[in-house]
């Protein structure tokens, strides 16, 4: 059984990755409309992951005997300067996410809820996967500059990025 706060703190997480999903979505739209593809395709892939992330902790919350509450979300940014402004703004992003996922896990060892703590390693590990992606990917970016031909090769490769941090397989 879920305590009120740690139900709330869990519901407040259902609302980060529902806009997280949406921010991705967003992103995904805008690089649709100036022909990148390959980056298109993977923001895309990256707001149905993050969709998924939400509904796990839908049916955790609901399993554990609380009530999962679907909240409004902000409206994502639809617009950026750059693919590379894109980019960072996804790295910040996910670091947020870090954050807030490290908050939800102090809780629980607050609350003494070990189920909950143990349920959320998974995300705890998620997030260092998702961090070490977005650096890769800024790493690339600073490489290309604005080579127009590295552009190009970037936009085609992006689906092909594996990125293996300490402890994980690599992502797909």
């Amino acid at each position: 059984m879920l305590s009120k706060k740690i139900e709330e703190a869990l519901n407040k997480q259902v609302r980060v990755e529902a806009e997280s999903s949406q921010i991705y979505l967003a992103m995904a739209c805008w690089a649709e409309v100036k022909g990148l593809e390959g980056v298109a395709q993977f923001m895309y892939d990256q707001s149905d992951e993050e969709r998924e992330h939400m509904l796990k902790l839908v049916k955790f919350i609901n399993e554990r005997g609380g009530h999962a509450k679907i909240s409004a979300l902000k409206e994502p940014n639809v617009t950026f300067e750059s693919f590379k402004e894109m980019f960072e703004m996804l790295f910040e992003h996910e670091v947020f996410v870090s954050e807030s996922i490290n908050n939800l896990v102090h809780i629980t060892l607050e609350e003494k809820d070990y189920a909950t703590h143990n349920f959320l390693q998974w995300y705890v590990a998620e997030q260092i996967e998702e961090e070490a992606v977005a650096r890769t990917i800024l790493d690339k970016i600073n490489l290309i500059g604005d080579d127009k031909g590295g552009l190009y090769l970037f936009d085609r490769d992006i689906q092909q990025l594996t990125v293996t941090s300490s402890g994980s397989t690599p992502l797909e």
